[in-house]
């Protein structure tokens, strides 16, 4: 219990501790060097874990120790652009997503949120698979905008705007998605008004390691 409690005070600290750190070293332009820390910290992170668990882990550390070599030359220009490695850490997993959603909605594939529905309420009704269908859309669409409103804000507004948006807006907005789409659901589909908002989150658990 005592772990369990200490891993999810990690994970919350984490979830907001990072975006404040980041917005703070996007106020000013003397936070060069702790916003190219910060900025690169989870492109290391992330890279070392991958590296860790490949098959070819000694040939995969070796590269990324070299990767941190050309960061190390390269360190002047990365203090002066960081802002930009935020970006693209933003844009893509925006990216990420409207691609997983957005290409199961090409022919011959199954809709992602059908797919989620399928894994807890199958047999589904055409009218759910229907709505499923709908809701993949409006996912595929909601991340597309998430993309082209971080880009538009990143060029065209000052950093200190973009990084609110970014750090602070990103994640309520996609919440506020989750909770509208199960607001509708509940309306659309009388008989999933018993269903939990979670059950989305249960869903995917449960076919992500199916999905390509």
């Amino acid at each position: 219990m005592t772990l369990r409690i200490l891993r999810w005070l990690g994970i919350a600290t984490l979830v907001i501790g990072y975006p404040l750190l980041a917005h703070y070293t996007n106020e000013s332009a003397q936070n060069g060097n702790l916003g190219a820390l910060v900025a690169i910290a989870p492109v290391l992170l992330i890279a070392l874990v991958l590296a860790w668990s490949s098959p070819r882990r000694f040939i995969m550390l070796g590269a990324l120790l070299l990767s941190c070599v050309a960061l190390w030359a390269g360190w002047p220009a990365l203090e002066q652009h960081f802002a930009l490695v935020y970006w693209l850490q933003n844009v893509g997993m925006q990216l990420i997503l409207f691609m997983a959603f957005g290409r199961t909605l090409l022919a011959g594939q199954q809709p992602l949120c059908t797919r989620f529905a399928a894994a807890l309420y199958a047999p589904l009704t055409p009218q759910h698979e229907l709505y499923a269908r709908q809701v993949t859309v409006a996912w595929t669409l909601f991340f597309a905008a998430m993309v082209l409103t971080s880009t538009g804000l990143f060029f065209l507004a000052p950093l200190v705007i973009w990084s609110f948006f970014a750090n602070f807006l990103t994640l309520p907005l996609v919440a506020l998605m989750f909770i509208t789409e199960y607001w509708v659901r509940r309306r659309v589909l009388p008989e999933m008004r018993d269903t939990h908002i979670l059950d989305a989150v249960r869903a995917y658990g449960s076919t992500a390691s199916r999905f390509r």
